[in-house]
């Protein structure tokens, strides 16, 4: 009878394991970091073994490749993708229509709308329509087969693309765009129930959902992909170099140096071999900083570019290589040794500045007494001890090892001095 008990007790804990859907939001512009945290969450979801992975969008679009990226990532995730527009009076434009109609289950809140995802690039006049037919046509077959691959409607698809459709939830739903409107994400969780998706019966209904939290290192490259924010970064690193090369000093070519690096990140330059060149980068400038003290100046934005080439370098692909306990330990092991040196070169410049601020040595020397440790004479090869410091002396006459002695001058190391 313990044994049943135990038994249901394991299989009920089983259960509620099983049964939990995770949300991770997709908001703002789609750039490269958005399918790393996609990916992120799907290995989350398939490592927790959950039911299904909700992607709430409210999304004016973004990068072509990011998307075929994220499309990949839903198409192979053994866990159902319920794509989810929201909250009410969200969008998911462009990028975000794409996105939706790949997902296993497309859903939209009230008053939202989907559509406009003809392509578009950047120009220097602005944003500009792609109309090359190679280039349309292959948009337009991509979304026409995931519609197809999900019984949606292929027509309504290439217009997306091709006609710069747009549709609110219940015109989507009448056209076989989606197949749910919810106005909230329980009321969503309870619409989907019984849905058998990838071979998987739904169970949905009234389960716990959680928020996945995208690791330091995503939330960093989130920051960095802001297309605004990247190009502003290489725009200020390249002219901050250019200034910095015509003119003395170091700050300017080192501030430039970090401001590119940043921005060719946030387009999508390898993460690794950034994160790799950051940190050589900023050993450097701390080996300088020792070398030549600039009051800390270097030192600091060294210590600033070791923090940040560890954070990018930091793992994320768990479940199976790297847990999240794994992650936050290599995260520390690897900030810790850039924060104790940068505590002590605070301590270093503190006592350097101390240094600067007295007055000279050799002024203060003059007139003070030292005890003769060697016979002094004038060839200057004896020693006295001043201060508990041994120094070379010499003096116009001979004087006895063990007297006592007034300093009346310095010549390079040697003091001069005469008996009392």
């Amino acid at each position: 009878m313990k044994a049943f008990f135990l038994f249901f007790i394991l299989f009920s804990l089983v259960q509620a394991a099983g049964a939990q859907v995770i949300v991770v939001e997709l908001n703002d512009a789609i750039t490269p970091a958005s399918d790393d945290i996609i990916s992120e969450a799907l290995a989350n979801a398939q490592s927790s073994d959950a039911q299904a992975l909700i992607i709430t969008m409210n999304t004016p679009g973004g990068g072509l490749d990011e998307t075929k990226r994220i499309l990949d990532h839903i198409q192979n995730s053994p866990v159902p993708v319920i794509g989810y527009v929201y909250p009410n009076g969200a969008t998911a434009w462009s990028a975000g229509t794409i996105i939706l109609l790949a997902t296993d289950v497309a859903a939209m809140a009230p008053n939202t709308i989907i559509g406009s995802a003809q392509p578009v690039e950047m120009t220097g006049e602005g944003i500009k329509p792609i109309t090359e037919d190679k280039i349309v046509n292959a948009v337009v077959a991509l979304v026409q087969e995931k519609a197809k691959q999900h019984g949606r409607n292929e027509t309504a698809a290439g217009e997306f693309i091709t006609a710069n459709l747009n549709l609110d939830a219940e015109k989507a739903k009448e056209a076989k765009v989606i197949e749910v409107i919810a106005g909230s994400i329980e009321d969503l969780l309870v619409k989907v129930d019984g849905m058998t998706i990838k071979g998987k019966v739904l169970r949905t209904s009234g389960v716990e959902y959680t928020y996945h939290s995208p690791s330091m290192r995503l939330n960093l490259m989130g920051i960095l992909s802001n297309p605004i924010l990247a190009s502003l970064f290489l725009f200020i690193g390249i002219y901050s170099l250019i200034f910095g090369l015509t003119s003395p000093g170091y700050g300017a070519e080192i501030f430039g140096v970090i401001a590119i690096s940043l921005g060719l990140i946030g387009l999508g330059f390898s993460i690794n071999v950034a994160g790799l060149f950051l940190i050589a980068f900023g050993i450097g400038l701390l080996l300088f900083e020792l070398h030549v003290s600039t009051f800390g100046i270097i030192g600091v934005a060294g210590i600033a570019c070791v923090a940040l080439g560890s954070i990018l370098l930091v793992p994320t692909g768990y479940p199976n290589m790297y847990g999240s306990e794994f992650q936050t330990g290599l995260l520390i092991s690897l900030l810790v040794p850039a924060i104790v040196f940068g505590i002590f070169l605070a301590i270093a410049i503190y006592k350097v500045m101390e240094i600067r601020k007295k007055k000279p040595v050799i002024g203060d020397i003059i007139g003070d007494t030292a005890r003769t440790i060697d016979e002094i004479t004038p060839e200057g090869k004896g020693f006295v001890r001043y201060q508990g410091e041994m120094w070379r002396a010499k003096s116009q006459e001979s004087i006895e090892p063990g007297s006592k002695v007034v300093i009346k001058g310095k010549e390079g190391v040697v003091l001069v001095v005469e008996p009392i």
